[in-house]
């Protein structure tokens, strides 16, 4: 049996006053006159954040908010995997895998790991209950590193093992949005009948037969128009990634521009505040995780990891993910979604789900929508 040791977050006073140190000290630079958030980042929304950083933010407080749950790590593969167990309420939860993504970490959950546990306390029903488990994906925040880059199949590998083998769950469910939704489609393809089900809010993977037909066309073919000014940091990442990360790893400035960029670009804002969705401390302590463990570098080598396993091919003989698979579909979605009937060539789909609101980081932009659908899916469900 792998052996399970509780985890606690840990970091000193003095680790953070060292950090807000080089905050306070960034040479600030310029921008177009024009800039708003068009070239990037935006300088003065920068600027204002950063001065929050060094005289509001309370690192101590964030960091009992993660400790709030049990926390553990498990080798596996000769990875220290850290993960969070929630055991749920009432007599059988099932269990549930979540698994992030890029640039989130499990602090995209620390909010929503209550409503799938315990959704009684929530105005929900005891019977909906999960056991949860989300676990840091590989090089991300509180896991280990791989001694090389790897992509989500692999991964997916190890969160089964963890489920399975670590904790002694027979079968479960994965969900996850970004890597998340790679990982968990992995899970449902390579994994079952262990893993039962899926529940995405992402549409990462592509069918090896392309768009059929003048609606999957036209979305590819928009796709690829949209997809043209997020292309650089993927490309960056996904080939040399070693490069990027001399300068990410020696600025903590240049981490929080690098991943705010994303958070506001990926969600679903009132105009350009990215604060209509997320607080500052909500934004800084996911930054700050990054920062604190020194992962911004290991983090980005899923993107080269990928990339060596093959790309978004699902399957090169065409085969689908069929245990049964429910699809959120949230509008400002930075990856666009297909039309349900390319979707269905590569997911048993029973359930799509059109979301009113919300984009890329759902379980933190709209987690009552997100929790609603996860339980509706939950209870369709032969287990």
């Amino acid at each position: 049996m792998t052996s399970v040791t509780p985890f606690k977050v840990d970091f000193s006073q003095e680790t953070v006053a060292a950090i807000n140190a080089r905050v306070s000290s960034y040479p600030w630079h310029e921008m177009p006159d024009d800039g708003g958030w068009a070239y990037g980042t935006n300088l003065d929304y920068m600027k204002e954040l950063c001065d929050y950083w060094v005289t509001d933010f309370d690192w101590q407080k964030s960091q009992a908010g993660i400790n709030r749950f049990d926390h553990f790590k498990a080798p596996i593969d000769g990875i220290d995997i850290h993960f969070i167990h929630e055991k749920g309420s009432g007599p059988s939860p099932r269990p549930l895998v979540i698994s992030h993504g890029w640039p989130g970490t499990i602090v995209e959950f620390l909010d929503f790991i209550d409503l799938l546990a315990h959704p009684e306390n929530h105005g929900g029903n005891v019977e909906d209950a999960f056991d949860v488990v989300a676990p840091s994906l590989p090089g991300f925040g509180f896991s280990g590193r791989p001694p090389r880059p790897i992509g989500p199949r692999k991964m997916a590998d190890i969160f089964n093992t963890l489920m399975t083998d670590v904790l002694g769950y027979e079968k479960y469910i994965a969900q996850g949005g970004d890597w998340g939704g790679a990982i968990s489609s992995w899970l449902g393809y390579d994994h079952a009948p262990a893993c039962a089900a899926i529940h995405i809010n992402i549409l990462t993977m592509r069918h090896k037969d392309g768009p059929q037909g003048a609606e999957e066309i036209a979305w590819a073919a928009q796709f690829e128009k949209d997809q043209f000014e997020q292309n650089g940091y993927r490309i960056q990442q996904g080939t040399k990634p070693q490069t990027l990360s001399y300068a990410m790893m020696d600025s903590p400035v240049g981490v929080a521009a690098w991943i705010l960029e994303k958070m506001h670009g990926w969600s679903d804002l009132d105009g350009e505040n990215v604060e209509s969705v997320y607080t500052k401390d909500q934004l800084l302590t996911n930054i700050m995780v990054y920062i604190l463990t020194r992962t911004f570098n290991t983090a980005s080598w899923i993107y080269y990891g990928r990339n060596e396993e093959g790309g978004r091919i699902l399957s090169p003989e065409g085969r689908r993910v069929e245990v049964p698979t429910a699809c959120a579909v949230f509008p400002e979605e930075l990856l666009a979604w297909s039309p349900r009937s390319y979707a269905e060539r590569i997911y048993n789909v029973t359930q799509w789900t059109q979301m009113p609101r919300g984009g890329h980081f759902a379980a933190m932009e709209e987690p009552e929508l997100l929790i609603q659908d996860i339980w509706k899916f939950n209870r369709s469900l032969e287990w």
